[in-house]
């Protein structure tokens, strides 16, 4: 029984790099999945609060044995150089007999589900958390962990034993949650 944990969107962050791998380590998780967006904050966001791109490939480093990491359409060869991981463009997991598919957002959302994502599919890009159900698959974006939109919280997401639950990156409260079959 595998414990995941997702987030996205750092954007550079070392501030809220450091928070998400707190938090990481409270929620004792086998796995830690990045959705992309990881060093550079983007030509439309601000800079996030405790910019600082270097610094946070430092703080992701110790983990690297430990870490999945999507590309997002910020990341680029030139983040690939610093990275103490490899960046993939998607990824498709099979953990406690449910299949998940993991993306950016910048290709699937929950407006263009891929036809053989499983019973999940999960993605960043939009910096808005939430979790919901359509057509029988969970969708769900944990939101950016430094630059959260449309009044949403930064967040994570965690799944165990079949269940997806989207938490408050401030405090680790649970936000929502679902089952994913």
């Amino acid at each position: 029984m595998a414990k995941l944990f997702i987030a996205s969107d750092i954007h550079g962050s070392a501030r809220f790099a450091e928070l998400m791998l707190a938090r990481f380590e409270e929620e004792n998780a086998d796995e830690l999945i990045l959705l992309g967006d990881v060093f550079y904050h983007g030509p439309r966001n601000p800079l996030p609060e405790g910019y600082a791109p270097m610094k946070v490939a430092e703080l992701l480093k110790p983990y690297a044995d430990r870490l999945l990491v999507v590309k997002g359409n910020c990341d680029s060869d030139v983040d690939a150089m610093i990275a103490p991981f490899e960046f993939v463009s998607i990824a498709q997991l099979y953990v406690d007999g449910v299949k998940i598919t993991l993306q950016h957002g910048d290709r699937y959302c929950i407006d263009n589900v891929p036809a053989n994502c499983g019973n999940a599919l999960v993605y960043g890009h939009y910096h808005t958390s939430f979790v919901t159900r359509k057509d029988g698959r969970v969708i769900a974006n944990p939101g950016s962990v430094s630059l959260p939109k449309n009044d949403t919280a930064a967040g994570y997401i965690i799944v165990e034993n079949g269940v997806l639950i989207l938490k408050a990156l401030e405090d680790g409260k649970v936000i929502a949650k679902e089952e994913i079959l």
